[in-house]
């Protein structure tokens, strides 16, 4: 796999830079409403969680990269790394958006542990996406059975350290279950 070209990097710069003007048209906060930027944000049910550049939920948006990356190379093997990689953005581009909408927001407040979530501040929806990018790459110069176990390892982890992770996510968006709203919740 090649490396990331001089235009790669052009284009995923001026992508991360449209998906931060697209949040701010939408209304979000460029930074946490409380103030304050930090490196880190461990505490799950805060007003600080998705404000932050990183938190649990960065795991997810790694393992994103991972699955855009073995994707493109399935999907579309011939085609220029950057290519694929501005695709890929774009696809998570596009979840952060919708995932600051109205819609979106409530759906998680109802159904997910996100209790009383007001969705991410620029500076996280970026910083997400920004993860992605990172396991995008990594994905690209590891052993596919590398990214396969690291995924795993990912996910498991955050299972066990905060009661949530990638795949339940999903599950309680799409089709929520009251018993793991339950567990995660501490029940």
């Amino acid at each position: 796999m090649a490396g990331m070209s001089r235009k790669g990097w052009l284009v995923t710069a001026a992508l991360l830079a449209l998906l931060g003007a697209i949040l701010f048209a939408m209304g979000r906060p460029p930074i946490c409403p409380c103030g304050t930027v930090s490196l880190w944000h461990g505490i799950v049910q805060s007003n600080q969680n998705s404000q932050q550049i990183s938190d649990w939920y960065s795991f997810s948006h790694i393992i994103h990269g991972f699955i855009f990356f073995g994707l493109s190379r399935w999907l579309m093997p011939s085609r220029p790394f950057w290519v694929a990689l501005a695709l890929a953005i774009g696809i998570e581009g596009a979840w952060e958006i919708l995932e600051n909408s109205p819609i979106i927001i409530d759906r998680y407040r109802e159904v997910t542990m996100a209790y009383g979530y007001s969705g991410d501040s620029i500076l996280n929806s970026v910083s997400d996406t920004a993860f992605m990018v990172l396991g995008f790459l990594a994905a690209s110069r590891m052993r596919w059975w590398v990214t396969v176990v690291l995924a795993i390892a990912f996910e498991l982890f955050t299972l066990w350290t905060i009661r949530d992770n990638l795949t339940l996510n999903v599950l309680m968006l799409v089709a929520p279950v009251e018993a793991v709203k339950e567990w995660q919740a501490g029940g």
